[in-house]
């Protein structure tokens, strides 16, 4: 056994005593309110902008913050949930979560919500871990597909209400009321928990690798803020200082690998990559996960550049098909346990390469039927593969790696999504630009709607080649039954 193996948090092996549902809907109300806090204010910018009285770029380090906070805390999660016991590291992040919120909704200034949104991405960051390892160590791998399907619908249902409840919100109240709204629950959260949350783990406490702490913080943190940077106003992949800080990460992520396979008790234990089903599961979710981001990213443009659509009009395009792939999710959970991962993933990745190759021919005369429906489609799609094959893949892990194993998912999860949010705006901003540079009249409205209906075909045709290489791999999927501890 590896020394990591020392390291993990040892977790019971009987938990006949243990009241399992209480556990997962705590879980699942804490992480449903801090996930949804990631969608919840972006619809706001145009608002705060006006109130705040700073630019778009300068705002946008709401967003970019968020996302570079979560990508730095995630790999260090798989050491803190070894110090830490579940209830410490759940109400910990709760607590984090709330104090953010608490500090949004009261903030006078741009400078001090910006100091409450990485409050709320701290509890967020660490919250997705935590909730993760407590299902895989409380259920064993043949009942894992429904529990991590009802994870699924939280992940899915809770940003795909998030622009939408806020339009709502604002037609009638202040920005601030995003916040006020949010903390009620956030509190009821803490206090649940601590009434019915029971730890599932004993803190081991191994040695803390400081080095490794701070190339991981390095590593994904530079390639997560580069990226996003590069397609929000930073002067793209043109600027010195977008790819010198992707190249800044991309070095210390190497050290770091280098590093965690010669250590004895490493941050992040990547000898989980031993394991060709958890391998297979992380290519998979790259794959997906920058799909994923990148419609949701591409869509929106289409809709109000393109088709001249308000922000709620497009909110509301997108909710039905969100929706549907989170309620689904407990389904697809369920029929994961009693079919196995091909008979759900394998239809899936097929279903999904027709759906994108219909978003590569979409125009100005496109329905909103049409595109409510192809949305729907594409969310089935997508849930049809996610949870099933990351189940699939953590339920090949030893105990001893299901910490890392975790980590590892939710950090590349974290920079894929930044990756392929700035890689299809890039593609999509390109080729509009092409467009109008072949244009007779570059400043018509009509022929800038249709640069960007040009822009989001290029993007997507990418997109549909990525659905290609998921389909391929999909046929190499094997059912894992659980790995010795």
């Amino acid at each position: 056994m590896q020394h990591s193996g020392r390291a993990a948090a040892s977790a019971p092996h009987e938990f006949g005593n243990v009241r399992k549902l209480p556990i997962l809907i705590s879980l699942i109300i804490g992480a449903f309110f801090s996930i949804l806090n990631e969608t919840l204010l972006n619809i706001a910018f145009p608002e705060l902008m006006v109130e705040l009285n700073v630019s778009a770029p300068t705002l946008q380090w709401l967003a970019t913050g968020y996302m570079l906070v979560v990508g730095v805390l995630v790999p260090a999660s798989a050491l803190l949930v070894q110090w830490f016991t579940t209830r410490q590291m759940f109400l910990g992040a709760m607590m984090l979560f709330s104090l953010g919120t608490l500090v949004c909704g009261v903030a006078p200034q741009f400078s001090v919500i910006l100091i409450g949104r990485l409050l709320q991405a701290a509890g967020t960051g660490l919250m997705l871990p935590v909730m993760m390892n407590t299902i895989l160590v409380l259920y064993p791998p043949e009942k894992r597909g429904a529990a991590m399907g009802s994870i699924g619908l939280v992940i899915m249902f809770a940003p795909a209400i998030g622009p939408t409840l806020s339009g709502l919100i604002l037609q009638s109240l202040q920005w601030r009321w995003l916040f006020f709204m949010v903390l009620p629950f956030a509190i009821f959260s803490i206090v649940f928990a601590f009434i019915y949350l029971k730890n599932v783990s004993q803190p081991t406490k191994p040695k803390v690798d400081v080095v490794s702490i701070v190339l991981s913080t390095i590593g994904f943190g530079g390639i997560v803020y580069g990226f996003s940077s590069s397609g929000e106003g930073h002067g793209g992949w043109s600027s010195p200082l977008v790819y010198g800080i992707v190249l800044v990460g991309a070095v210390a992520l190497l050290l770091f690998v280098i590093r965690q396979l010669r250590v004895e008790e490493p941050l992040m234990d990547l000898r989980a990559f031993r394991y060709p089903m958890f391998t297979l599961t992380t290519i998979l979710l790259i794959i997906m996960m920058m799909t994923l981001f990148s419609t949701m990213s591409l869509l929106p443009f289409y809709f109000q550049g393109a088709l001249g659509l308000t922000v709620f009009m497009s909110g509301l395009l997108l909710l039905p098909g969100s929706l549907l792939n989170g309620l689904i999710s407990p389904v697809t959970g369920k029929l994961f346990d009693k079919f196995g991962p091909r008979a759900l993933v394998i239809p899936g990745a097929a279903f999904l390469v027709i759906i994108m190759w219909f978003f590569t021919r979409v125009s100005m005369d496109t329905s909103k039927a049409t595109l409510l429906i192809l949305h729907i489609c594409l969310m089935v799609a997508i849930s049809m593969i996610m949870m099933p094959t990351q189940t699939n893949g953590l339920n090949q892990l030893p105990s001893r790696y299901y910490p890392h194993g975790t980590a590892i998912l939710n950090t590349l999860q974290q920079v894929a999504g930044a990756i392929g949010v700035a890689l299809f705006i890039g593609i999509m901003t390109s080729g509009q630009r092409n467009f109008l540079e072949r244009s007779p009249d570059p400043t018509s409205p009509a022929q800038m709607s249709e640069a960007v209906v040009s822009g989001v075909h290029n993007a997507f045709m990418i997109g549909f080649g990525f659905a290609v290489i998921a389909l391929v791999l999909t046929f190499f999927l094997k059912r894992s039954q659980g790995a010795p501890s």
